[in-house]
């Protein structure tokens, strides 16, 4: 005699309930959200520069780009928020990888922490979206324009 193979009496297992699909305040019965990547991308980049001691975004050459653009009449005068900040948006989750350019004297363990909590909480509460990582990529350290006064200075001796 054969077992019933429909038996409701067996336990439920990982794999039936790891084939379920996430729950996501993107898809509801009305339909579906999507958000587009450059949403998460200036999300992410004007969130990092809430942060106090980063200085700037981006590595050197798109900081010099940047520059550059911000010079031509008629460009924006504000600074790229995409600038530095690459992402990966799938359907319900997000990773962030951010380039940033410190001020001096700030640890950057703890500004590192501070900005992946603050990327992490603004792209979440504002897209619906999970945050699976942000990556923080330290590339410079600002030390600051000298005065003028010190670049005119008179010899010490003559």
């Amino acid at each position: 005699m054969s077992q019933p193979t429909g038996s409701s009496n067996l336990p439920a297992t990982a794999s039936t309930t790891a084939s379920e699909a996430p729950k996501s305040a993107l898809a509801t019965s009305d339909g579906k959200i999507t958000v587009a990547d450059g949403v998460v991308t200036k999300i992410a980049g004007l969130a990092a520069r809430e942060v106090s001691g980063v200085h700037a975004m981006g590595g050197g050459a798109s900081r010099a780009f940047g520059a550059i653009k911000q010079r031509i009449p008629g460009s924006s005068s504000s600074p790229n928020p995409a600038l530095g900040v690459n992402v990966e948006v799938g359907e319900t989750q997000a990773a962030i990888d951010l380039d940033i350019t410190i001020e001096y004297g700030v640890s950057i363990a703890d500004l590192g922490r501070s900005i992946q909590r603050n990327v992490k909480s603004s792209v979440e509460r504002m897209t619906g979206l999970q945050v699976t990582e942000v990556n923080v990529a330290v590339d410079d350290v600002y030390i600051g324009e000298p005065a003028d006064d010190e670049t005119e200075k008179p010899p010490r001796v003559q």
